[in-house]
């Protein structure tokens, strides 16, 4: 009695449910639904099994009433709605199209297929896809056993594609673990020689080929290694398929192919599953160009099987090494005839080529038992990102693999690569010139000189403290008669003149004989300049040259402790000397990162420039504070000049 009274209890709630479903569905309203379900005071199984029920029984309906493709897409997303809200079991929406697929034609199948298609990632979810996977593939294989794959090549096409798309690259029910061979793939063909009076002979150049009963018998056969390689690892087939092989590629290769790209020929080029295998027709497919590319390509397949690594071959499965010299020869030969065979022979070589190593990838992959892929993190988590692998190697081990590859390794990247440019020290210091010729520096002050507009003070070279400074320098080492002239009594601008001079008419300082008239304008134009200078009330604050009252012979070494007194005085603008001394902006950068503090920067600067410097001395950096206008750090370098004369 007990029994009954659940039935009945459950018939009850299952006929309620139906009603209500079909009000809600037609309403499009999950509330009415849900409210429903609320009013039963049971477990979420008691209410989810009679309504998986009542929505099995209304699909029924809609079924028996051929109701449209479309009803159909809209019930199962309704029950995947339903699903979201807890309502039904997650499998429901799968099983209402395993009922579908099983009362519908398959040209109705293939348009309600499309939905699953559309809705791939919604089985993905973590609601769907732990209840759902199984049903799905037992859907998509009754399916399969179903479709004719012949004259249903589209719709098999897309079942494949689906589940391709739906379970993980590394599902093992996708994955042909064990390496198996599909042996049942038999390639029939005509072995009885009622039509061995069929001969072809086709002439190339020189060669002639006979297109005869036993090479139709010969081309057919490999069909059958290529089915199953393993044979080849027997010795007598293995002489077979060499024979067979080397008598099909030496045809390939005296049977030239002629490709005319006709106008009328369209993009759609014809693709056949399965060739046919007609003596007749052996001819004609010969000097097909996709006839010829698929054998080719299966001769590839079928080398890199034989001479790969495969975790499930036996271990007599092993080639010996004149074999393996045989399939080298072979496949050089095979990749020759790829790249003569028209259309764009070369560029199809090279895919085949690069689509073959990455099945060596995917073949390494299942050796290793085909692990799980996991995506990399993003560059958002640096921490938990995977360290590059020269971190953990040795400094010997990386200077080493330098070595082998004919580069330095010096430990800062960018040390290692300014070496790596010309890793020969002499041949980089060829072509090397730091120094500009005369010439060109002084260019643009030649054209100041003969521009017949005045030149502005602030823009005139010739009294740019920065230019004069490079230009002494640069005189100094690129003019031996430099030091012939007596620089003592001359302002620079007015040396700089004098030399602009010199330069413009392409004659060095001091070469012209005393009597010409050269040398004479020269002396004119000394005479001149110190003639002014005297009449000038600054003459003798000048700093570019030493004052004839109070000489000074060499620079003197400079101590610690006046560098730090120094130091102190520069450090607020130690930037803008640091230009003017001639590091660069990137050189600037990096005394800020090698130090914190301002006085620590300008102390690193400094020192550098006192000990590497030919020309860092008191004499010079006075002349450049003063430029700059560094007021209080020249009076300090100039009270430390005239201590040190005393």
């Amino acid at each position: 009695m007990a029994s009954i009274r659940c039935q009945s209890t459950f018939d009850d709630i299952r006929s309620e449910f139906k009603n209500t479903l079909k009000a809600a569905f037609e309403k499009h309203n999950y509330e009415i639904l849900e409210k429903k379900v609320a009013s039963f005071k049971s477990t979420e199984i008691d209410t989810k099994t009679p309504l998986d029920q009542a929505f099995r029984e209304v699909l029924l309906h809609l079924l028996s009433e051929e109701a449209d493709v479309t009803v159909l897409r809209s019930f199962i997303q309704f029950s995947i709605e339903a699903c979201r809200k807890h309502l039904t079991t997650p499998t429901m929406p799968v099983v209402l199209l395993g009922d579908i697929f099983d009362t519908l034609t398959l040209d109705v199948c293939q348009s309600m297929f499309s939905f699953v298609e559309d809705n791939v990632q919604v089985w993905k979810e973590d609601l769907f896809f732990t209840g759902c996977k199984n049903n799905l593939l037992r859907l998509c294989n009754d399916l399969l056993r179903r479709l004719s794959r012949t004259t249903a090549t589209v719709f098999c096409g897309k079942i494949l594609l689906f589940l391709a798309k739906f379970f993980p690259f590394s599902e093992r029910s996708g994955l042909n673990i064990v390496s198996e061979f599909n042996l049942e793939n038999v390639t029939e063909y005509g072995t009885d020689n009622s039509t061995d009076d069929i001969v072809t002979e086709i002439i190339s150049g020189e060669q002639k080929h006979v297109i005869d009963f036993p090479f139709y018998c010969k081309f057919w056969k490999l069909q059958d290694f290529f089915r199953n390689p393993n044979q080849c690892y027997d010795k007598v087939q293995w002489k077979v398929f060499c024979t067979h092989s080397m008598n099909i590629l030496n045809t390939f290769q005296g049977i030239k192919l002629d490709y005319v790209n006709s106008s009328d020929q369209t993009s759609n080029v014809g693709y056949f599953a399965k060739y046919l295998t007609s003596q007749k027709l052996l001819d004609l497919q010969l000097h097909d160009v996709s006839f010829r590319r698929s054998v080719l390509l299966q001769f590839l397949i079928v080398f890199q099987y034989l001479t790969s690594s495969v975790k499930f071959k036996s271990d007599t499965y092993e080639l010996k090494p004149d074999q393996k010299e045989w399939i080298q020869s072979a496949c050089e030969k095979v990749y020759a005839l790829l790249r003569e065979t028209p259309p764009d022979g070369e560029n199809f070589a090279n895919i085949i080529k690069n689509i073959l190593k990455r099945e060596e990838l995917w073949n390494s992959w299942k050796n290793d038992g085909c692990p799980e892929i996991k995506k990399l993190l993003p560059q958002s988590e640096p921490a938990e990102a995977p360290k590059p692998k020269k971190a953990t190697m040795l400094l010997g081990d990386l200077v080493k693999d330098a070595n082998k590859d004919g580069k330095f390794y010096i430990g800062n990247t960018e040390l290692t690569k300014l070496w790596n440019i010309c890793p020969s020290n002499l041949d980089a210091c060829k072509d090397r010139d730091f120094l500009p010729s005369l010439d060109d520096y002084f260019a643009d002050a030649v054209t100041q000189v003969e521009s017949a507009n005045p030149t502005k003070d602030d823009e005139n070279l010739l009294k740019d403290c920065n230019f004069g400074w490079r230009a002494l320098r640069l005189l100094a080492r690129r003019s031996p008669y430099f030091f012939s002239i007596n620089t003592q009594n001359h302002p620079l601008p007015k040396y700089l003149e004098l030399m602009v001079h010199k330069i413009k008419t392409h004659e060095k300082p001091g070469r012209h004989d005393e009597n010409s008239q050269e040398a004479q304008t020269e002396q004119e134009m000394e005479e001149n300049i110190l003639t002014e200078e005297q009449n000038t009330e600054d003459f003798k604050q000048n700093e570019y040259f030493a004052e004839e009252n109070n000489p000074r012979q060499e620079p003197t070494k400079v101590s610690n402790d006046i560098r730090q007194i120094i130091v102190e005085k520069v450090a607020p603008e130690w930037e803008k000397l640091g230009t003017k001394l001639g590091y660069k902006a990137d050189e600037i950068e990096w005394f800020k990162n090698e130090n914190k503090k301002r006085i620590d920067q300008a102390k690193h600067m400094m020192d550098l420039w006192f000990e590497d410097d030919e020309d860092a001395n008191l004499d010079n950096l006075l002349y450049i504070l003063e430029g700059l206008e560094m007021n209080e750090a020249a009076e300090a370098v100039r009270n430390e000049i005239n201590t040190m004369t005393d």
